[in-house]
């Protein structure tokens, strides 16, 4: 179980592991009821998560999952693993 911690940026990484822990066991056991609600609940936390990091902190991927904006805020300081 995934808790919460005090690092946000820790807290996506726990929920983005354990979706790709459960992704690949739903692969192989489609049909398992609790695993797929898992699923989608750390999923739902994980959208949660990283939105809240990424307002806070800027974000995570350089393309594609962190919508348009009016600057170009990758290269900005710091990093998200100096924070």
């Amino acid at each position: 179980m995934v808790k919460q911690n005090m690092n946000p940026l820790q807290t996506v990484q726990e929920l983005e592991f354990a979706l790709v822990e459960l992704n690949l066991y739903l692969d192989t056991h489609p049909n398992d009821q609790n695993a797929l609600a898992a699923f989608n609940d750390f999923a739902s936390r994980y959208a949660t998560a990283r939105a809240t990091y990424e307002a806070q902190y800027g974000p995570l991927a350089n393309f594609g999952n962190s919508g348009p904006t009016a600057s170009w805020t990758w290269i900005d300081e710091p990093w998200p693993w100096e924070i």
